[in-house]
C-alpha cells in the first residue's frame, strides 16, 4: 500500500516519538509498503528502501522544537496541515497514518484523499493540553469531545497502551483499536564504545542511572531530592543521561543547590546507539515519572538489559511492570530515596527483578513482535477501491 505516515514532530531526532516513528516506517517499509513522512523542516533525513521524507518550509527562527506542546510547534503543525491538504489534493494514498495530534486534519481530509485514516495514539491530547496550559480547563469538555470524534471517524486506531486501548473501546466500540507497544530500542553498530561510566566517572559506589529528557513531569527533581535524603553511609551514585542544554542548566542548578556534586553527575545528551551498553553497566535503573498512563519508551529498554528497574507506582509503569520485575515506589523523594537505598542494600533483589524484567521483555516486548502486530493491523486496512 502506499501510506501517507504524517508526523508532527522533528523527524528524525534521537528522542522517544522520532524514534518510534522510525521504527514503524522501517516496519511497514520492510513489509513492502511505500511510505512518505509527512513532517517538520527540523530533523535528519534516513536513508531507508521505500521510504521517502517530505517536510513543512522552514520559519524563520523556528528551531531547536522542544518536546510537547509550544508555540514553535503550533507554528509548524500549521504548515504541516497546509501540506498534508496538497498532498491529499495532488497525490494518491491507502492511508493516511496519523500519529497524535494530525489525526484532527487528516480526519477532515479523508474524503478528499480517499484514503484510510489510522489514528497512532501516543496520548490523551486533551489532557495534555490541560497539564501544559490551565487556562483551558473551562474547555475541557470541548476538547475531549473532539478527541472522541476525532476517534470516532478514524478507521483504525493504534495504542500504544492498554490504558489507551481502553478508552478508545470505550468511546468507540465499533472502531478497530490495536495494542502496538513500543519496545526496546535495537542495538546499533557502535562506531565508537560508549565509555565506562565507573572508569570515567570514578564511581565505586552503587550505580543508579536514569535516561531521558529531565522535564519536569519524569519526576528527576524528586529523584535528585531522594539523593539528598540518603544517610551519608549510604554510598550511592546517581547518572542522569540526556536533557537539552536548558534542562541540563536547570538540573545542575538544584544538584549545586543541594550540594549533590560528588553523588549525582550530569553528563547531559549521549547516541542512543550507546544506551544498551550504559544501562548494563548501571546497578539501578530508575525511572521516577510523576503521573501519566502512557509507557515512557525507555522502560522496555530498561527492561531488556536486564538491571534492576526503581520505577514510581503510576499507570505509565504498572501497565508493563510489576512487583515481580521491579520495585515499585510512590512518586515523591521519600519513597524514592527509601527505594534507592533498599536497591543499593540487596544485590539479590537487584539480580532477581533484572532478570524477570529482561524475560518478560524479551516474551512480550520484542521487536519481532511488534513487526508481527503492525503486520497483522495493516493486514485488516484494504485499499478503498478508488485507490485500488
Amino acid at each position: 500500500m502506499r501510506i501517507l505516515l504524517v508526523a508532527p514532530q522533528p523527524f528524525y531526532q534521537e528522542r522517544g516519538t522520532p524514534i518510534a516513528i522510525r521504527l514503524l516506517a522501517e516496519t511497514l517499509c520492510s513489509q513492502g509498503h511505500a511510505v512518505d513522512v509527512l513532517t517538520y523542516h527540523e530533523g535528519v533525513d534516513l536513508e531507508i528502501a521505500g521510504l521517502r521524507i517530505l517536510r513543512t518550509p522552514a520559519l524563520p527562527g523556528v528551531r531547536n522544537i522542544p518536546i510537547g506542546i509550544s508555540w514553535k510547534k503550533l507554528l509548524c503543525d500549521v504548515l504541516l496541515c497546509a501540506r498534508l491538504l496538497g498532498l491529499a489534493l495532488t497525490r494518491s494514498y491507502d492511508v493516511i497514518h496519523a500519529v497524535e495530534e494530525a489525526v484532527f486534519p487528516a480526519i477532515l481530509l479523508r474524503s478528499a484523499a480517499r484514503a484510510r485514516v489510522v489514528y497512532d495514539m501516543d496520548s490523551m491530547l486533551g489532557e495534555q493540553l490541560l497539564a501544559k496550559w490551565r487556562f483551558l480547563r473551562p474547555v475541557a469538555r470541548a476538547l475531549r469531545a473532539l478527541e472522541r470524534a476525532a476517534i470516532r471517524r478514524a478507521d483504525a486506531v493504534f495504542a500504544v497502551c492498554e490504558d489507551l486501548a481502553s478508552h478508545v473501546a470505550a468511546d468507540a466500540p465499533g472502531v478497530p483499536v490495536f495494542l502496538i507497544e513500543d519496545v526496546a530500542l535495537p542495538a546499533e553498530p557502535l562506531a565508537a564504545p560508549a565509555e565506562r561510566l565507573r572508569e570515567s566517572l570514578g564511581i565505586r559506589a552503587t550505580l543508579a542511572l536514569y535516561v531521558g529528557n529531565l522535564q519536569r513531569y519524569q519526576g528527576v527533581e524528586p529523584l535528585v531530592h531522594a539523593m539528598a535524603l540518603l544517610p551519608a553511609d549510604r554510598d550511592v551514585t546517581l547518572v542522569l543521561i540526556g536533557g537539552s542544554q536548558r534542562e541540563v542548566a536547570r538540573m545542575r542548578a538544584l544538584v549545586d543547590g543541594l550540594e549533590l556534586q560528588r553523588r549525582v553527575i550530569l553528563m547531559g545528551p549521549r547516541p542512543v546507539a550507546h544506551l544498551a551498553s550504559y544501562l548494563t553497566q548501571a546497578d539501578v535503573l530508575v525511572s521516577p515519572r510523576l503521573h501519566g498512563n502512557n509507557t515512557p519508551m525507555k522502560v522496555y529498554s530498561y527492561m531488556r538489559s536486564g538491571t534492576a528497574i526503581l520505577a514510581t507506582r503510576i499507570r505509565s509503569h504498572t501497565q508493563v511492570l510489576d512487583e515481580e520485575c521491579a520495585y515499585l515506589v510512590a512518586p515523591d523523594a521519600q519513597a524514592l530515596a527509601q527505594g534507592l537505598a533498599r536497591m543499593a542494600d540487596d544485590c539479590e533483589l537487584r539480580a532477581r527483578l533484572g532478570a524477570a524484567a529482561r524475560l518478560r521483555a524479551l516474551q512480550h516486548h520484542s521487536l519481532d513482535a511488534f513487526r508481527e502486530k503492525v503486520r497483522f493491523a495493516y493486514r485488516s486496512l484494504q485499499p478503498t477501491p478508488a485507490s485500488q
